[in-house]
């Protein structure tokens, strides 16, 4: 484990009180494991920036399967980006609704681009892409 480095940070009275209460909510152990989680997703959501940064990640998807051919071009799209496109898991939620997760890996403006074209597909009703960023020692 990497060495821990101490250090003082001010904020004003409310605004602490209203990171305590986040703290609680979220189940952090403590002040100083909060900030080195926020600063790790700013630190990753700072690598989606930079377009040939290697991410992880996924895209999930909501959508009516009755819509014609979507299914199909969806999974189309997927095999055109095979090298971003790791596996899919596809629930089944009703008669109509099928929930779509997409594991994704690759260069940032290379798997932004798959999730795009997947999520704004005619017919796909909801969409999110969440990244998280690959450590490159």
């Amino acid at each position: 484990m990497a060495e821990l480095v101490r250090f003082g940070v001010s904020m004003e009275e409310r605004l602490l009180r209203d990171f305590d209460r986040m703290i609680k909510r979220r189940k952090w152990a403590n002040r100083s494991e909060a900030i080195r989680d926020l600063v790790r997703r700013e630190l990753i959501r700072s690598q989606w920036q930079e377009a040939g940064r290697r991410v992880v990640g996924t895209v999930t998807m909501l959508y009516d399967h009755h819509k014609r051919e979507l299914p199909e071009k969806l999974i189309e799209m997927q095999h055109r980006h095979s090298a971003a496109a790791l596996s899919s898991l596809h629930i089944h939620l009703d008669e109509r609704n099928c929930l779509e997760v997409v594991v994704v890996r690759g260069k940032a403006a290379e798997v932004r681009a798959l999730a795009d074209s997947l999520i704004g597909t005619k017919g796909v009703k909801h969409g999110e892409l969440v990244m998280s960023g690959v450590r490159e020692e």
